[in-house]
């Protein structure tokens, strides 16, 4: 079989090294394709040249060579309807329809569909204007928590520590910080709590859960700084016990899946639940519509199971019909290099020598931001640049692996966080 994975960040390496396992590419003639890719990327696949936002284009290459399945990688195509495209054109692919991933394109949509079918989450008022948001605030402690309703690449919520803070920031959001993004703004109740990631696949009736993780948000150590596309992750999350998946999947998951079926917009793809750990059990913080970027790193070292199979068979309409996905008991910790400047305004066209990252016992690097330079060589190009994982018997153990594994690269430009996974180092430490 032929497939296309389209994206060219960390998250899209990880899964063209994964799919590059799979039983579906064991021919002599299959080909994975992936568009646009990157460095990393094309030592599994074969790169090409392809717009996913040009429908037309996606799918005249999908008929030309054949393509049996399309992986989505990155959230905008999704939203931007390419899943309808495809399937109208009778092409498998994996990741949900335009409505469907609403869920993610619109915090709003999420909202309100918590509240019919009675998910757990923290009070809101959705803003169509920044007077309507002003007189929200009244409405509400502080912390206040600002969320712009559309996609804002990860960075579009922020948390104001006094009133005066939030107005400035909707004043920014209105005025076209994140672009259309902002044109409406979900006000939500601070909530206490640890947060996690909880991960499932769905084809719109089948649900089977994939795998739990936590990420570090901030860009600096402690949990500081400006808020990311993510720092790093780990996976699993302890705090997650069994009961706790068991519950997220019957008051979140399910009831999320159900009702999306109920209204016409059946929900295929994975479902990743970013969850906050209450007093009162979890509450839902938002979904997205595809793989985290980090988390996908991580949880993608750990599945045991057949990738290529367990997406087609999602596309497909049978996820029921195939053996549950199998992780690794072991831990997988990722910590992202990232370019000087970020979140900002990273500085591109830094010199990445991966030195013995790459040999390093148990360790992958991931490229999330790369290019080759006019002479070959890699250098960086985005914000965040290069994902490197490993894994353990327990996170002290996977993140010492991934951190020794850091130091064998060479970036000047480079930064990174030291302290990934440092609230549960210090629990296995017996200190919290």
């Amino acid at each position: 079989m032929n497939i296309l994975l389209l994206g060219s960040g960390g998250r899209e390496h990880a899964l063209a090294w994964k799919l590059a396992q799979s039983r579906l590419l064991a021919g002599a003639d299959d080909t994975l394709y992936a568009a646009p890719g990157n460095p990393g990327i094309a030592e599994h696949a074969r790169c090409v040249d392809l717009d996913a936002g040009d429908h037309d284009a996606v799918m005249a290459f999908c008929k030309a060579n054949a393509i049996g399945l399309v992986v989505i990688g990155p959230e905008a195509p999704l939203v931007d309807g390419l899943g309808d495209a495809l399937r109208g054109a009778s092409v498998p692919v994996f990741g949900p329809s335009r409505n469907a991933a609403r869920l993610e394109g619109s915090k709003g949509f999420t909202k309100e569909l918590c509240d019919r079918a009675g998910i757990p989450t923290a009070r809101y008022i959705r803003c169509h204007s920044l007077e309507e948001a002003w007189g929200a605030l009244a409405r509400f402690d502080p912390p206040f928590v600002l969320k712009a309703d559309g996609l804002a690449a990860g960075k579009g919520v922020v948390i104001a520590e006094t009133r005066e803070e939030a107005q400035h920031a909707l004043d920014d959001m209105f005025g076209g910080k994140f672009g259309s993004a902002g044109s409406e703004v979900v006000i939500e109740q601070f909530l206490t709590g640890e947060e996690a990631s909880f991960f499932a696949v769905t084809d719109g009736t089948a649900i089977v859960p994939l795998g739990t993780a936590q990420d570090h948000k901030r860009a600096g150590e402690g949990d500081t700084g400006p808020n990311t596309g993510g720092m790093g992750a780990y996976s699993p999350a302890p705090v997650l016990s069994e009961d706790l998946q068991r519950e997220v999947m019957a008051r979140i998951v399910e009831p999320t899946v159900r009702t999306l079926r109920e209204e016409g917009m059946p929900y295929s793809g994975v479902l990743y639940a970013g969850l906050m750990l209450t007093a009162e059990g979890p509450s839902l913080i938002e979904y997205n519509a595809r793989f985290g970027d980090p988390e996908c790193q991580v949880l993608m070292m750990r599945l045991e199971s057949d990738l290529g199979e367990l997406m087609l068979s999602c596309a497909e309409g049978r996820l029921g019909e195939i053996e549950a996905p199998r992780l690794s008991d072991d831990t997988a910790l990722t910590v992202v290099m990232a370019a000087r400047g970020y979140p900002e305004t990273p500085e591109k066209g830094g010199a990445i020598d991966l030195g013995t990252a790459a040999a390093a016992d148990g360790a992958k690097v991931f490229h999330a931001g790369t290019r080759r330079g006019a002479d070959g060589g890699l250098v960086a190009n985005g914000g965040r640049v290069l994902n490197v994982t490993a894994t353990g018997a327990s996170v002290t153990e996977a993140q010492a692996s991934a951190y020794a594994a850091l130091d064998g690269i060479g970036f000047p430009t480079g930064f990174c966080r030291r302290d990934i996974g440092w609230r549960e180092v210090e629990r296995e430490r017996g200190e919290t």
